[in-house]
């Protein structure tokens, strides 16, 4: 079974249709990204003005003495959070958001020479959410595991090394930082390391693997009718995300709508993704979020994507469990997490949950929900 995060993404190949659009020849909206009445029922739930609301995406320093509880709070309330004073110095974001643009800048056809392999999610192309939309995404991303050497000699053949030397940066630092994260948001539930099997004996989760995403949100021509991201959950333990100072992305917040999370100077955005809701027995919210595009400006995001090694079975943590609490989800992998997700997609949750022995039904408050495209 496979145990990297590259070969566990190969063994559930998506379909991504064709490669993405030039969207530097379009001066209309095509039909075929034309989300007409937008795409689902959450998107008929009005955006709430980020100002109005009582409770705002949490902001939290990691240096304040109280961040191990204010992240359990927000993980439960939102699913989402920025953090400032993360240690990860500017420049690293800098200088990965330089090679991002330097790649999505380059002419259509030499990006396609980096273009993923069929049965593969690493290199170039459409949003790996494609599939379940009959309308495409006005975007283009690069996904990255392991090393991006072999690609980024196609992007560049006389330049490649520079390029390679900034990814690897940028992955060993914000692998780090997850790890941290991670400890914080367990230690807020009352695990510890220890409580772990897999954090490994010095307990900085070495196992652990991570995934950069270059994401590059074109300005659109028509941004009212257009979608840059779908709404989705990650399957991941958690994302980080930098996004630097301009905005789009958005959460699903129960109870209010959507809320656009602020780009804030230093900031990065974590989210808790499907497998630490699954650890957590559902105590922590998987952040249902879409990402909007602009009219006037292009947008780059960076997302770390960490992940629990791919043949380790993963199921609620021991000291979440009681009668009072019992086990919400089946033991899993998250190699086979994937090909569930890649076949229900937002309903993948639901589908690993242990029903009640009373209602035989999953919970309501899963972040699951039907796809409906077009």
């Amino acid at each position: 079974m496979p145990s990297r995060i590259s070969d566990a993404s190969e063994a559930h190949p998506v379909d991504l249709r064709s490669g993405p659009s030039d969207f530097t020849s379009l001066e209309e909206l095509p039909d075929s990204y034309k989300w007409t009445h937008q795409f689902d029922d959450f998107s008929f739930t009005p955006v709430v003005d980020s100002s109005l609301v009582s409770e705002s995406v949490p902001v939290i320093d990691l240096n304040d003495p109280n961040a191990c509880q204010l992240i359990g709070h927000a993980c439960t309330s939102w699913g989402i959070f920025q953090v400032i004073n993360h240690g990860i110095p500017t420049s690293i974001f800098d200088q990965t958001e330089s090679t991002a643009k330097t790649l999505f800048s380059l002419p259509l056809e030499q990006k396609l020479k980096a273009s993923r392999p069929p049965g593969s999610l690493h290199g170039y192309g459409r949003a790996t959410i494609s599939p379940f939309f009959s309308k495409l995404m006005w975007y283009e991303g690069f996904t990255i595991f392991g090393s991006p050497l072999d690609h980024f000699r196609q992007l560049w053949p006389q330049d490649y090394t520079k390029h390679c030397d900034v990814i690897e940066e940028y992955e060993n630092e914000t692998k780090k930082l997850a790890a941290k994260l991670l400890c914080l948001m367990l230690g807020s539930l009352g695990v510890g390391k220890e409580d772990v099997e897999w954090a490994g004996p010095n307990g900085d989760f070495a196992d652990a693997s991570s995934a950069s995403q270059l994401n590059y949100y074109p300005a659109c021509p028509d941004p009212d009718k257009a979608m840059g991201l779908a709404d989705h959950t990650d399957s991941t333990i958690l994302t980080v995300l930098y996004q630097n100072s301009i905005g789009g992305l958005q959460v699903m917040k129960e109870g209010v709508g959507w809320v656009t999370v602020p780009p804030i100077q230093g900031g990065l955005v974590v989210n808790v993704g499907d497998i630490l809701h699954i650890l957590s027995n559902g105590l922590y919210r998987s952040a249902l979020h879409r990402v909007m595009v602009n009219r006037n400006k292009n947008r780059i995001s960076i997302a770390c994507l960490y992940v629990p090694p791919g043949n380790l079975q993963i199921s609620p943590l021991p000291k979440l469990v009681s009668p009072s609490q019992p086990r919400l989800y089946r033991a899993i992998t998250w190699n086979e997490y994937l090909g569930i997700k890649s076949k229900y997609y937002n309903r993948a949750l639901s589908s690993v949950r242990i029903c009640s022995p009373l209602t035989g039904l999953a919970d309501e408050n899963d972040n699951d929900t039907d796809v409906k495209v077009g």
